[in-house]
């Protein structure tokens, strides 16, 4: 069988490293495995292309495939594939969630923290050469995780082992997921539709976006729903940019209505330069890196490798993504 690999970015850190497509050239001999860095490429290899190991097949991918039957993504999010082409067609689809659950869950704990106990101030200060011990005592107070209450929205893999680690804390978990009648994951204490999230925000210390994008989550958190959480709240998002409008976001935090935002992933990247969130002293950016650990690449390629043996013997495949529903 013949293998598109099309994961390719203008970020070195999101395009699939030679050793890791090596490895499963030499995993899988028996098949071919076609390399694409762009759209084009990826148009051309795809013709006669049984599978595709890409985050990036567009509508006019799928027109062009005949014989794709199976495609899998090397990230969780699955949105920016979903045309009403590849919605209709039979292609199988998969991603990988799962595969940095923990580091991004460990990351939304570190910014969390970090914004609760002023570090970015602190290292402000630190680089001015500043004794600012009487400024960090005042408005808003230091504060622990202890106590707070977190709004997860989304428990899937991300939100339920960052559920765990709040709870370890000792913060009581709210969860919002489509099902809240599963299985409640450890460390939540209760769990509600996403029908229930303006009923949830005003009694939430901490909202943490763990959902995918689809377009009932396009601007999830906009202006009416910043207005309900109150004015000690933080906002984290470790999901997709587009769940937030960043305009009303910037707003906020101008009106003073909220204590401060962890961000790592935005609207549209790289963030604008002319953004007014990057001059804020309560919004702490990172550039969508929560998810990279040291063997980020290596799992990556290992749930493709375990998927496609699966797939070459006619088994169930893992994370099948239910295209109808975005995820």
């Amino acid at each position: 069988m013949k293998v598109v690999v099309a994961i390719y970015s203008p970020f070195r850190a999101w395009c699939i490293p030679d050793a890791s497509l090596d490895w499963l050239r030499n995993q899988f001999p028996g098949h071919t495995f076609a390399k694409a860095d762009d759209a084009e490429a990826t148009l051309r290899e795809i013709v006669d292309a049984d599978i595709a190991f890409s985050s990036q097949i567009t509508a006019a991918h799928v027109r062009t495939a005949t014989r794709l039957r199976w495609i899998h993504s090397p990230a969780a999010g699955v949105g920016s594939m979903l045309s009403p082409e590849m919605i209709a067609s039979p292609i199988v689809m998969t991603n990988s969630r799962g595969t940095s659950a923990v580091t991004i869950a460990e990351h939304t704990i570190a910014v969390t923290l970090a914004l609760l106990r002023k570090l970015p101030l602190t290292l402000q200060r630190q680089r001015e050469r500043v004794w600012a011990q009487l400024e960090l005592y005042g408005e808003p107070p230091i504060s622990t995780l202890r106590g707070q209450r977190v709004l997860i929205v989304g428990l899937g893999a991300i939100g339920s082992e960052t559920a765990r680690l709040a709870a370890a804390f000792g913060a009581e978990v709210v969860g919002l997921r489509r099902h809240p009648g599963r299985e409640v994951p450890p460390g939540v204490t209760r769990v509600a539709s996403p029908d229930a999230l303006h009923t949830e925000l005003p009694h939430a210390d901490i909202v943490v976006l763990a959902a995918p994008e689809t377009d009932d989550t396009h601007h999830l958190i906009a202006a009416r729903e910043l207005a309900l959480l109150p004015p000690h709240a933080l906002l984290v998002n470790v999901s997709r940019g587009k769940l937030v409008d960043e305009a009303a976001l910037a707003a906020a935090l101008e009106a003073g209505r909220l204590r401060g935002a962890a961000l790592d992933v935005f609207e549209h990247e790289p963030l604008d330069p002319a953004s007014p969130l990057w001059d804020r002293p309560d919004v702490l950016i990172t550039p969508h890196v929560s998810a990279f650990h040291a063997n980020f690449w290596r799992d990556i390629a290992g749930l493709f490798a375990d998927n496609l043996r699966r797939f070459t013997a006619g088994e169930p495949l893992r994370n099948v993504v239910d295209k109808a529903a975005g995820y």
